[in-house]
């Protein structure tokens, strides 16, 4: 069972990684200031979200059984967590770009030169 969660977890910790280092690939090559925000701010909500469910689940099967109050109630607090990033990341995402917009920053056009 542990062998399991264990490869569940790095599997989910892989993913995480993967889309972190997709959103920053993004951010360095995409041509403007929105379509970079857009690729960082989805890519690193997902990437976030699945490298701490990992931990979630790594430190409820395999870390905490038996443990002290204290150490049991860590799950919890990553799941607050994932539900904060969840809200919080595309909130900011978006005003972000609202505010750039209102400051008059152009999205970039085919044939326009790359910022």
């Amino acid at each position: 069972m542990v062998e399991l969660i264990v490869v569940i977890v790095t599997i989910l910790l892989a993913a995480g990684v993967f889309f972190m280092l997709s959103g920053a690939i993004g951010l360095l090559r995409l041509p403007d200031f929105y379509t970079r925000l857009h690729a960082t701010g989805k890519c690193d909500t997902l990437g976030e979200v699945l490298i701490l469910f990992g931990l979630l689940l790594y430190h409820i099967f395999v870390y905490s059984p038996g443990a002290e109050l204290s150490v049991q109630l860590v799950p919890v607090k990553l799941l607050f967590l994932i539900c904060f990033i969840f809200l919080a990341n595309p909130t900011a995402t978006h005003a972000i770009m609202k505010a750039a917009y209102n400051t008059g920053v152009k999205p970039w056009k085919k044939g326009d030169p790359r910022m």
